[in-house]
């Protein structure tokens, strides 16, 4: 006789600022804990939080490390200025859930039209489900109808925790109703998962022109939906995973690089007594008086000393034995010499001591810095370049570690009206002499100076083949590839269809609500015979300036996710400044170029001049971009001097 299922594990997040100052006015939570209890599983978590994204994200991840098997929120999803909780929780799903989102959608509407208004989100994070609902009482109790139908919920946790979904198979096949056989494709979706162990993004209807068709036949609207830099970034992270380790030697060529182990001091630091200051060890119950100078040339450490000696020893240097305590040199004096055939002094022969130094002065005992077996740095540890990290594992005598690799990124800019500085080729005819190809070099020097190994695939002309063959080389060669050109709405412009139509690749997001930057790409590509499954392509603009600040705000967060950086970490910091120039505002989010001088008032913001796409000079010594918002409608249409705003640092700040 087979043992009865355990209960499903269920956590239930409120999300409402209402009810988290007042508890009783939580009315959802108690509801879905009464359907669920009735229905035999087992609420194992309740919290009311407000909507606060950080907080709802902290607290569900928690949840999902601590094992339940689904943990439901309930508020915070609609269109209101304070609804947080999708843009909370999309960044922590490993594998997204459509069909369920799908699911509650449908049912909702068909109760409501403004259920259109709702946005869930569901998935997986590790090995448990997490769905969430809209906050009020009623549209709870229709979407729980839906997910307890027919055993959904109940088979989805099952594959989730490992199982084959066999017995609701079974069933699925005997019937023919419509909601059942829309269960049986979600079984299908997440079967796939827990057989391969890894996301493989969902097929996409190809979106771009074809470039074989009449220049007439292309796109003049972009079919790609126009998502923001929030969701841009989130849709990035959802794609990338870190890089697999690998066993490096330890030196300077290690910054850079994230921890895949983590280390542990092999022996005590320092393994026996050593000195903490330059001067003599003896013994501490010796008087002040004057005394033999042996050194390491005279006199081996594991000796005793003789009693009428001390002992010259540097800072850290062993103790001989015998010895407790070390006086300094300042508290010496010199009282006689060795001399030379010439009469000169080459050498100490008696040292008086001017003080008495109790037992233990100046003197490190063993394992007093590191202990054997403390964990001294540990697994997703950044080494930095400042050195302390990589001087740490020096300090414990560690010469190789186990870290995350660093992506191999490919370069390569597009365009046939493009020059190449080094070697340019003249255009013959109307007297056009083309433009040098600012991006290659400067992104170049970007991504070299944060330590990442560059593949230069130079200058592609505007023709399917030379695009198709740069690509290629780029997959099998590098980690990352990294286009400028060609995203855009030209007939020319054929980085999309070439990544659809002739790479089998995905493009998670053509268009981003950005300035300067908005024909930003962001593609994977499959790589049967390349370094790894699936390559990531970020297609940056043309225009130079738009280039480098998509390459901060987009590129350089998932180069540092590759590395095996944390999530919450990997984006460039942004902090506060003061702008010392008015800005205007633009219809869509914008990044301003501006230099961030630090000085007796605080960090203000100084433009950098004209922001015109093109206009590289536009970055010359900027090290910040300012985040302003959209222009409203019925708001301001610019940022005053001395206002107060967010700014991305990409650069070394300056003093004023």
């Amino acid at each position: 006789m087979s043992e009865s299922p355990s209960p499903i594990r269920v956590a239930i997040l409120t999300v409402s600022d209402t009810a988290a100052a007042d508890p009783v006015a939580d009315k959802s939570g108690p509801t879905i804990k009464d359907i669920l209890a009735r229905r035999g599983y087992e609420c194992i978590l309740e919290l009311i939080v407000p909507d606060d994204e950080s907080r709802i994200r902290e607290i569900v991840r928690e949840w999902c490390d601590q094992g339940a098997d689904w943990v439901i929120t309930a508020g915070g999803t609609g269109f209101g200025v304070r609804d947080r909780t999708p843009e909370a929780i999309r960044p922590l799903l490993e594998r997204e859930a459509p069909g369920l989102v799908h699911v509650l959608l449908s049912s909702s509407l068909r109760h409501t039209p403004l259920a259109a208004l709702s946005r869930p989100v569901a998935g997986t994070v590790k090995n448990t489900l997490v769905v969430t609902l809209p906050g009020s009482v009623k549209a709870v109790r229709e979407n729980l109808e839906v997910l307890l139908a027919n055993g959904l919920v109940e088979h989805a946790v099952d594959l989730i925790k490992g199982g084959t979904g066999n017995r609701l198979h079974t069933e699925l096949t005997s019937t023919s109703s419509s909601e059942e056989r829309m269960l049986h494709q979600i079984h299908h979706h997440h079967h796939h998962h827990h057989d391969h162990g890894h996301r493989t993004p969902q097929p996409q209807t190809t979106l771009s022109h074809d470039p074989s068709q009449a220049v007439s036949s292309r796109h003049r609207e972009s079919p790609y939906p126009l998502v923001s830099v929030e969701e841009a970034i989130t849709l990035i992270f959802q794609q990338l995973r870190p890089l697999a380790l690998q066993e490096k030697q330890v030196d300077p060529q290690l910054r850079g690089h994230v921890l895949g182990e983590d280390v542990y001091a092999a022996q005590d630091v320092p393994l026996t007594y050593t000195t903490s200051v330059d001067g003599y060890a003896f013994r501490s119950t010796d008087p002040p008086g004057i005394y033999r100078v042996a050194s390491s040339q005279t006199h081996s450490t594991s000796d005793l000393l003789p009693p009428d000696s001390i002992y010259r020893i540097n800072t850290g240097g062993p103790l001989p034995a015998g010895t407790d305590a070390v006086i300094m040199v300042e508290d010496t004096r010199l009282h006689s010499t060795y001399k030379n055939e010439h009469g000169e002094d080459v050498e100490e022969k008696e040292v008086e001591t001017l003080a008495q130094v109790p037992k233990g002065e100046n003197i490190r005992d063993p394992g007093s810095d590191v202990s054997k077996g403390d964990l001294v740095l540990e697994k997703g540890q950044i080494l930095h370049s400042a050195g302390g990290e990589i001087g740490t594992l020096a300090f414990v005598g560690r010469t190789k570690v186990w870290v995350h690799m660093k992506p191999v990124v490919a370069i390569l800019s597009t365009g046939n009206e493009l020059l190449d500085l080094q070697s340019p080729t003249p255009f013959e005819g109307d007297g056009w002499g083309g433009i040098w190809d600012t991006n290659r070099p400067s992104l170049q020097a970007a991504l070299e100076g944060m330590g990442y190994e560059v593949i230069d695939l130079g200058i592609v002309p505007d023709d399917i083949a030379s695009h198709v063959a740069a690509l290629r080389q780029g997959l099998t060669s590098a980690d990352v590839i990294l286009t400028t050109g060609g995203t855009s709405m030209g007939a020319s412009d054929l980085l999309k269809p070439v990544i659809e139509r002739h790479l089998d690749g995905t493009i998670h997001f053509g268009r981003v609500k950005v300035k300067p930057g908005k024909p930003t790409t962001f593609a994977t590509i499959p790589t049967p015979t390349g370094r790894n499954e699936r390559v990531p392509l970020f297609a940056l603009p043309g225009n130079p300036a738009s280039a480098l600040v998509t390459f901060n705000v987009f590129v350089v967060p998932a180069l540092r996710r590759l590395g095996g950086w944390p999530v919450e970490r990997c984006q460039l910091p942004r902090i506060r400044v003061q702008i010392h120039d008015v800005m205007r505002l633009d219809p869509r989010p914008e990044f301003h170029r501006v230099v961030i001088k630090a000085g007796p008032t605080g960090l203000k913001a100084y433009s950098t001049g004209g922001q015109r796409s093109s206009r590289v000079a536009s970055l010359n010594g900027a090290n910040g971009l300012v985040a302003l918002p959209a222009r409203r409608i019925d708001g301001p249409d610019r940022v005053v001097a001395g206002e107060s705003v967010e700014a991305v640092v990409i650069g070394e700040l300056q003093i004023q």
